[in-house]
């Protein structure tokens, strides 16, 4: 009996055996497929890390988080860095490496054009006619080279003059519409205990806007031009660049700027100015979200005046600086479903709900066609719109136009002018010896 049983459970064992082999070999004749889709990391890098760019990151972090949700195959490295680290020294040595992000943010016209030159951003021609993107921008032209597109702005820019109305009407100051009646506004200021005017120069460039402005109302936006790409044999150092220089100098001898500005952020600058102890603040339309912070009174938008840069001469419209100067690029070097992925991710980007978007939570000109309710915006913002409906000149700020090599030299010469250390023909002589580097390193690379 034992040895029928101790057989029965063997001979089981083996029919067991044997019916598995017949499974695997039956009813799996071919391997499964994998049709999972492939695996991909993109690597983002932004410079929306100040505090005014809150808004516009949280609203950027959502698409980016939608995106993932919708494409669970492809993680996004959304990763911010200061912007002058960025675009003054991390991309450029990557480019020169052709090891950049895949996408990241930065700024058209001069700035991307030897990058441009050197093959290292993909050519989103097709990409915007496929997607019917071609008459949607406001303007393309300093994304645009030979044709071809190389970048899309991702938001607009204009730098009004903001002042505090309140402070103004009290020692009954004129608003003013030229630089003579703003050299008066300084000196009412000074006198009555007031900074006249708010600056944060810790990032270098804001101190620019003054010397930009100061250039174009004395030269007018030819100049300025021929310097850019080298026609005439013009120079830096002519008498109406040396005027404009001199009246900087003039203000800063006057002390018409906050203390110490090129140790000061902007945000601090900001607070100087929303607390009332400067009258008036250069900036751009990005910082407008400040204004409504908690050291900021909580009426002060209504009492903030926004004007262009006065003009030189009574009966002149003012132009003003700005344009579409910030946006979004991708690196060449991508390819097949990677190169896929980051051109629909750049689609979830354009689109006029996003733009929408940064008009109403973070108080951006949008770079897409779109209709703003001003009533929706904030006082502010909607001044800044009817201040751009009415003036219809507008330039390119110098900090964009110059070449990387020449706008090094202008930032650098004018934060020195603002701490007291050069005066303006010494800085007007070293941005022409720059300029001149730069013309003689352009014609020593096109004759080899």
């Amino acid at each position: 009996m034992k040895w029928v049983m101790k057989w029965g459970w063997i001979l089981l064992y083996i029919l067991l055996m044997a019916g598995a082999v017949l499974f695997i070999n039956f009813g799996n004749r071919e391997p499964i497929e994998d049709n999972s889709p492939e695996k991909i990391t993109l690597t983002f890098r932004h410079f929306w890390i100040k505090e005014h760019d809150k808004p516009l990151l949280a609203i950027y972090e959502e698409v980016v988080q939608e995106y993932q949700k919708e494409h669970p195959n492809v993680k996004v490295n959304f990763e911010g860095l200061d912007q002058t680290i960025h675009r003054e020294q991390k991309l450029k040595n990557e480019m020169v490496t052709g090891t950049p992000p895949d996408m990241f943010v930065l700024f058209g016209g001069a700035e991307i054009e030897p990058y441009v030159r050197s093959n290292r951003l993909m050519d989103l021609t097709d990409f915007v006619q496929e997607n019917g993107l071609k008459n949607q921008f406001s303007d393309l032209h300093l994304w645009t080279f030979n044709q071809h597109i190389y970048g899309l702005p991702i938001e607009g820019n204009a730098e009004p003059l903001y002042f505090n109305k309140t402070l103004f009407s009290k020692l009954g100051i004129k608003i003013p519409g030229t630089v003579a009646e703003l050299d008066v506004a300084i000196k009412t200021l000074k006198k009555a205990g007031y900074i006249p005017f708010a600056l944060g120069n810790e990032d270098r460039w804001p101190a620019g806007i003054f010397a930009h402005y100061l250039m174009d109302r004395y030269a007018g936006p030819e100049l300025i031009q021929k310097l850019v790409t080298g026609e005439d044999g013009s120079t830096f150092q002519n008498n109406l660049y040396s005027q404009a220089f001199q009246h900087l100098e003039q203000w800063i001898e006057e002390e018409a700027f906050s203390a110490k500005s090129n140790d000061l952020s902007t945000e601090n600058a900001v607070r100087l100015f929303t607390s009332g102890k400067a009258a008036m603040y250069l900036n751009g339309n990005w910082d407008i979200n400040l204004f409504s912070g908690d050291t900021a009174p909580a009426d002060f938008q209504n009492q903030v005046g926004v004007i262009p840069f006065p003009a030189l001469n009574q009966g002149t419209e003012p132009s003003i600086a700005g344009g579409y100067t910030i946006g979004i690029g991708l690196s060449s070097s991508l390819s097949g479903s990677k190169r896929e992925a980051a051109l629909e991710l750049m689609k979830a980007f354009y689109t006029k709900e996003i733009q929408t978007q940064i008009v109403y939570e973070g108080l951006r000109i949008p770079s897409m066609r779109i209709t703003i309710d001003p009533d929706k915006t904030g006082p502010v913002f909607a001044q800044v719109m009817a201040m751009m409906e009415d003036n219809h000149q507008s330039f390119v700020p110098y900090d964009n136009l110059l070449s990387p090599e020449v706008k090094k030299t202008f930032l650098s010469v004018i934060e020195e002018m603002i701490g007291g250390g050069m005066q303006a023909d010494e800085a007007l002589a070293q941005l022409q010896s720059a300029s001149e580097q730069y013309w003689n390193l352009i014609q020593s690379s096109t004759v080899q």
